[in-house]
C-alpha cells in the first residue's frame, strides 16, 4: 500500500469548495444545484460502457 503524500484529496477538496458557496437567493442556488447536476452527468458520458462479449466474432 502507498502512502499518502500529506496533501488533500482534490476531490474532496472541490467539494469543500462547493460547499462553502451561500447561494444569494433561490435562482443562484439552483443554478450551483444545475453546475453540480451537469458535471455528474458529464462524468458519467466519459465512463466507458463495458463491451458486449456475448457477440465478438471469432
Amino acid at each position: 500500500m502507498t502512502k499518502a503524500k500529506g496533501t488533500a484529496d482534490k476531490n474532496l477538496s472541490n467539494v469543500v469548495e462547493d460547499l462553502e458557496i451561500e447561494p444569494v437567493n433561490s435562482h443562484h442556488a439552483q443554478q450551483l444545484q444545475q453546475d453540480s447536476n451537469d458535471r455528474r452527468h458529464q462524468d458519467a458520458l466519459n465512463h466507458d460502457q463495458p463491451a458486449n462479449l456475448e457477440h465478438q466474432k471469432s
